[in-house]
């Protein structure tokens, strides 16, 4: 599924990536992987645009959460399928959920270990409780590709692997970038490293070599 053939990409007029081809199979689990600045986000912006241009069902992990602060935990999950529904739908199930989508709303929550918190406020969460109900949110949708944006940045490696996990069961195709190289190579079936605008490599993930990473994250 060729999704990029030779673009630009960048914002307010200044390219980031250029001349950029990229391909996903179905099936692959990507990871991208390069220092802050590298062009990560913009390469995710992109790649989602073009699976939604292909009516393909997307779900999302933006970096910043994009959350409701003052709703629940369990309202910010349900708010994952609210394009599946009209306006007065949604605007029942947000004031008061129905029996079934709140117990599918707590199952996903219950996914990310945050069931005892499905009723709190997410401005009253941590960074890293947040990013779990994010998650969560995005487990709710479900859908053919998972993109997420430094999804498991807050959490410990442990935790990390383990929604990793939880990921790669519930999503066919997953394109994530990552901060955590080990994370990365356990999660992965492909890696792509950014580095100075471009592509410094495309690899398997059983054949990133500890040279490669290195060369990645040096100056």
């Amino acid at each position: 599924m060729q999704l990029l053939d030779g673009v630009d990409l960048g914002y307010d007029g200044a390219p980031v990536l250029r001349d950029l081809r990229l391909a996903i199979t179905p099936g692959q689990r990507v990871a991208l992987l390069g220092r802050s600045g590298s062009g990560k986000s913009t390469l995710l912006s992109a790649l989602r645009d073009s699976l939604l241009a292909r009516d393909l069902r997307v779900a999302l992990v933006p970096q910043d959460h994009a959350l409701v602060p003052q709703l629940s935990a369990l309202r910010n999950v349900l708010m994952g399928r609210l394009d599946d529904h009209g306006a007065l739908r949604n605007l029942r199930t947000l004031i008061r959920p129905s029996r079934s989508d709140r117990a599918a709303a707590l199952s996903d929550l219950a996914r990310v270990g945050l069931t005892d918190l499905a009723d709190r406020a997410v401005e009253t969460l941590s960074g890293g409780q947040q990013q779990r109900v994010a998650l969560a949110r995005a487990l709710h949708r479900g859908g053919d590709v998972i993109v997420g944006d430094e999804p498991l940045s807050a959490v410990d490696p442990r935790q990390a692997l383990a929604l990793a996990h939880q990921i790669r069961d519930a999503f066919p195709t997953a394109i994530l970038a990552l901060h955590d190289v080990a994370i990365a190579r356990a999660f992965a079936t492909r890696i792509i490293g950014l580095k100075d605008g471009r592509v410094l490599f495309d690899l398997p993930a059983d054949q990133l070599a500890p040279a490669r990473t290195e060369a990645l994250y040096a100056r």
